[in-house]
Parts: structure tokens; sequence; C-alpha cells
């Protein structure tokens, strides 16, 4: 299920991609294929990087032009992916980059809506790249970083589904086992095994050294591509989500403090503090003279 759930969220950040290389720089899609053919000789090398370059490539018999140009906008799905999302949430595990991809293929689903809302203003877009080297060089490190995030969380979830119902699973057999005919397939799983193999109690993908120089490698072209795309009006879920993922994940501090406070005013939730026992569960007496108590 998890495999799959992978799978949607690898799938959209490969479909953000084209369609960042189609509307910001207007290539054509056989240019793209071309684009993904050499992604496909580096570190983006995978079953569906490749096949994304024969699927771009392909003519359509009846019209002449590109296949992917006269395919109907609207993907499907059979469930897996929001089944991953449902059990996800079930564990308390945030899975963004899944939810998102289940949630586009919705939308993408959501006709009525679309065009209703089609034309709609876009306020004052910026100018496309004038770099087209570089910005494609930018969109394949975008891509990686925000792959390593899929799997980072993916992963997670198994973790956590694992000591929830006492699986005993090892992740990096997980990774060896994907590594073999499944359609997540990739050169990548090898470093996902390997990282497993270095420390088995790994709490995130993305603290293990090579993931982490791999994102510290591409991060700046990774927000230069959410910008942009931001600027042109291009949406991108996938990656925007995984950059904010991973910004909160290095963050000292997070605004769920201010959540939980609020918590504690109309609901007497309670709260820790950062100078008290982690254990240890106090209230404010809100509606009192504010003074706080040990719950």
């Amino acid at each position: 299920m998890v495999h799959n759930g992978i799978e949607y969220s690898d799938m959209q950040l490969i479909g953000e991609a084209y369609q960042l290389l189609r509307d910001a720089l207007g290539l054509s899609a056989p240019q793209i294929a071309e684009v993904f053919a050499d992604w496909n000789s580096g570190d983006l090398d995978s079953y569906l990087i490749e096949i994304t370059a024969e699927v771009l490539r392909q003519t359509d018999a009846k019209t002449g032009k590109p296949l992917v140009d006269v395919i109907l906008d609207e993907a499907e799905q059979k469930g897996t992916g929001r089944w991953t999302v449902k059990s996800a949430l079930d564990l308390g595990v945030p899975v963004t980059g899944i939810a998102e991809a289940v949630f586009a293929r919705a939308l993408s689903g959501s006709v009525a809506q679309r065009k209703a809302t089609t034309g709609l203003a876009s306020g004052n877009l910026g100018e496309r790249p004038t770099d087209a080297t570089q910005f494609i060089d930018d969109v394949s490190k975008a891509l990686y970083a925000s792959k390593i995030i899929a799997y980072a969380q993916g992963f997670n979830q198994i973790q956590a589904g694992s000591a929830e119902y006492n699986w005993g699973i090892k992740p990096g057999d997980m990774a060896r086992i994907w590594r073999g005919g499944c359609i997540i397939r990739a050169k990548f799983l090898n470093r996902i095994t390997e990282a497993f193999d270095e420390n088995a109690e790994l709490a995130t993908l993305i603290a293990a050294p090579y993931f982490r120089e791999a994102v510290e490698a591409g991060i700046d072209s990774w927000r230069r591509v959410v910008v942009k795309a931001t600027e042109l009006g291009i949406p991108i879920p996938g990656f925007a989500s995984a950059l904010s993922y991973y910004d909160a994940l290095r963050t000292e501090r997070l605004p769920a403090a201010l959540t939980q406070g609020l918590r504690d005013f109309f609901g007497a939730h309670t709260y820790g503090r950062i100078d008290a026992d982690p254990a240890a569960r106090f209230h404010t007496l809100w509606s009192g003279d504010r003074t706080e108590i040990e719950a």
C-alpha cells in the first residue's frame, strides 16, 4: 500500500517537472522527453523516469501530435493512494507529499469546478526563466529533493505501522525488495538500503548522510523552482509541500506552541512547558485570574 502511495507522489512530482518545462520554458513533448532521458542517466535513474521519456516521445496516430497532448488531463485512481493517506492519519504520520498527489488527482477530475474557474484572474505573473539550461538543472534537483521527501515520509509510515502492529519490519529490507520489479524501482533504493543498514534506528531518511548531502546540494535550486513556479502561476503542490515539510522539520521552533495555547484557551486541553518535565501538563485559568496551574 505504501509502495503505491509513494508511487502516487513520484508520478505527481514527475508531472510537475514536465509542466514546469512545458509552461515555464515552452518546451515541446519531444524536447522534454530528451530531458528526462538525460536525467535517467544520473541520480534520477528509475523506471518511472525512463518510461516518462517513452510516453513523451509517443506520437498520436490520428492527429500527428504528441500523444500526451491529446490524452484527457484527468488522472484516475484505484484507491491505494487514499488508503495510504487514511492509514497515515490513523498512525499520526505526516505524508504530505502522498496526500498532495492524491488530492491533485482528485482536483484533475473535478471537471465542474475546473470549468467554472478557467480563466480567472492570475494577478501579475513573472517573467519566464532566461537561462533554460540552469532552469532545467534546477528542476532536476528540485525533483530529486522532493522525491527524497516522499520516500522519507513513506518509510516513516512503514516504521510507525510496524511499531503499532508489531510487524517487525526492517525498512532496509523493504527497499531491497522494491529494487526488483516494482513500479518505483530505482538506483535510489540502493541508497535507502545502505542508510538503514548503517543505522537501523534512523529517524528519517533525510538525516542519513547521503540524503542530507543530496538535499543540501539541491536546496537553492529547489527554492528557485518553487518561487519561479509561484511567480508564473504554475501549480506545484508536490514540490511546494515537500519543501515546506523539509523546512518544518529543520525549524527549531514551530508555531504549534500557539496552536496548543489556543487549544488550552477554548478547550482546557493543557500544554507542556520547555522548562518542565516533558510528562508534566499545565493549564492557564483563562476565564479567571490567568494564573497557571499544573494539570
